[in-house]
C-alpha cells in the first residue's frame, strides 16, 4: 500500500483499516472494467481538472474506485457518506490514508455527526455536487444559499433523490442544473433491479438467515427495484404479493404472476416485508398490529421513512432488543416484530450493497455525467436532466466490450429501410 506522505483532512473510524480498505478496494476494482477504462482516459485528459467535487455518497469499495476515478481527472474530491450504516470503515480509512481523498464517514454515526460531515463538504465550496438521497443538495439550498452561485451543476444517483430535486425544480427552488444518473438505463434497469433484487436478499439473510422457500413476502413498490427484489424472492421459492398504488404497475406484477394486495391485506398475509417506494410511512401503526409474531421487516428505500419507525418504538413501549447483528425485536406486548438495519437500506446496513459489477455501469454514468456538466453547465437551466443518450450508450458499449459480447451491425439496406417512409407491405 501506498501511503500519502500529508494525510488530506478526514474524519474517519479508524485509519489502520486502511491496508484492508484497499485489498478490497482492488479486489471490487477487477469486477469494474468500464470504470477501469474511463480512469485510464481520466488519467489522460484530465477533464475535470481544477474542480472541486462535494459528494455525499455510500462509502463502499466501489464508491472509492468511483473517487479514485474523479481524482483520476484532475477533480479535488471530498466524500460525506450518505447513510450511517452503509460506510465500510475500511474502505473510508484507504480513501484517506491510501488516495489522498478527504473523506467524512464512520459507521454508525449519530445524526449529528452525519451533517456535521455534510457541512464539512459544504465548507470546500463544491462546484459541483454528487448526491445520494439529496441530502447535499438540500443542504445547499436551505443553509447555505450564499454558496449556490458557486455550484456549477450536480448529479444525483438515486430514485428518492432524483424524486426530491423534481419537487425543488417544480417549485422553483432548484437553483443549478442536476443530472439524474439514476434515470440513465444502464443505472435503473440493472442496478436497481439486478443490483438491489440481490443484495436486498443477501441483507436480509445474513441478518437473519431465513430459509425464503415457502414464505409469505410482501413487496411495497413495483418499480425497477421492486421488480428486481420480487424476481428473487419469486426464485427462492417465495410466495410473493406486491403492494402498489399505480395501477399500471400493479397490473404488471400481476401479470407477472404475483399477487398484488392493499397494505391492510398484506399486513396480516406476509411473513417478510421489504419496502421499495421511496415515500413515507408505507406501513404504519395500524399495520404493525395486524402482522404476524415474528414477522420481519426491511426496507430498501433510501431513507428509513418508509416504515413508520417512531409508531413502532412508541407499541413497544420500550422493549427492543438486539436478537441478532443487525436485528432488532420490537416485544408488542405478546407479539414480536423484527426490523432489519434499523430500517435503513438493507443492502448496505446489513451487506456490502450491489455487486461491483453492475455498480461498474452506475459509475462509469456519474463519472460521465460529471465530465458532461463539467463542460456543458453553462448550456444548462437550473432543472433535472436526465443522462445524454450518448452517455447512457457509450457505458453499454464498453460493458458489452468489457465482457467480450459482441452487436451485429444493421446493412446498408437495413439501415435505408428504418429510416424511410416509402417501404411498406
Amino acid at each position: 500500500m501506498t501511503e500519502t506522505t500529508s494525510l488530506v483532512p478526514h474524519d474517519v473510524t479508524d485509519l489502520d483499516l486502511a491496508a484492508e480498505g484497499v485489498r478490497r478496494i482492488e479486489w471490487a476494482e477487477r469486477e469494474m472494467p468500464v470504470l477501469r477504462l474511463i480512469r485510464e482516459r481520466f488519467e489522460r485528459e484530465r477533464p475535470l481538472a481544477g474542480l472541486r467535487i462535494g459528494a455525499c455518497l455510500h462509502v463502499t469499495t466501489e464508491t472509492a474506485n468511483l473517487a479514485r476515478t474523479l481524482a483520476a481527472g484532475g477533480a479535488d474530491v471530498h466524500l460525506a457518506a450518505s447513510n450511517p450504516l452503509s460506510t465500510q470503515d475500511w474502505t473510508a480509512a484507504a480513501l484517506v490514508r491510501a488516495y489522498g481523498i478527504s473523506t467524512y464517514a464512520r459507521r454508525g454515526e449519530d445524526n449529528a455527526t452525519y451533517y456535521d460531515h455534510l457541512r464539512t463538504v459544504a465548507d470546500t465550496h463544491p462546484q459541483i455536487t454528487m448526491d445520494d438521497g439529496c441530502d447535499l443538495v438540500s443542504l445547499l439550498h436551505t443553509e447555505r444559499r450564499d454558496q449556490l452561485p458557486e455550484v456549477l451543476a450536480g448529479t444525483e444517483e438515486t430514485t428518492t433523490g432524483v424524486i426530491r430535486l423534481r419537487a425543488m425544480a417544480a417549485d422553483g427552488a432548484l437553483v443549478f442544473p442536476v443530472v439524474a444518473v439514476n434515470e440513465a438505463e444502464t443505472k435503473h434497469l440493472f442496478d436497481n433491479r439486478y443490483g438491489t433484487g440481490q443484495s436486498t436478499i443477501d441483507g436480509l439473510l445474513r441478518a437473519t438467515n431465513l430459509l425464503l422457500a415457502g414464505r409469505n413476502v410482501v413487496i411495497a413498490g413495483y418499480g425497477w427495484v421492486g421488480r428486481g427484489i420480487a424476481s428473487r424472492m419469486a426464485g427462492h421459492g417465495a410466495h410473493v404479493a406486491v403492494v402498489e398504488v399505480n395501477p399500471v404497475r400493479a397490473i404488471e406484477a400481476l401479470m407477472d404472476g404475483y399477487q398484488v394486495m392493499t397494505v391492510a391485506e398484506a399486513a396480516p398475509w406476509g411473513d417478510v416485508f421489504v419496502t421499495a417506494t421511496g415515500n413515507v410511512n408505507v406501513f404504519r401503526r395500524e399495520h404493525f398490529a395486524a402482522m404476524k409474531d415474528g414477522a420481519v421487516m426491511a426496507n430498501s428505500g433510501h431513507f428509513d421513512a418508509e416504515l413508520d419507525l417512531p409508531a413502532l418504538r412508541e407499541m413497544a413501549e420500550g422493549h427492543v432488543r438486539d436478537v441478532r447483528p443487525n436485528v432488532q425485536e420490537f416485544d408488542l406486548g405478546g407479539k414480536r416484530l423484527n426490523l432489519v438495519a434499523e430500517g435503513r437500506l438493507v443492502n448496505l446496513g446489513a451487506a456490502e450493497g450491489h455487486p461491483a459489477a453492475v455498480m461498474d455501469m452506475s459509475f462509469a454514468n456519474q463519472a460521465l455525467a460529471a465530465e458532461y456538466v463539467a463542460k456543458h453547465h453553462a448550456e444548462l437551466e437550473p432543472r433535472v436532466y436526465v443522462v445524454p443518450q450518448a452517455i447512457d450508450a457509450e457505458v453499454a458499449r464498453l460493458k458489452l466490450a468489457a465482457l467480450g459480447v459482441h452487436l451485429d451491425a444493421m446493412t446498408p439496406e437495413q439501415e435505408a429501410y428504418v429510416s424511410s417512409w416509402q417501404h411498406g407491405t
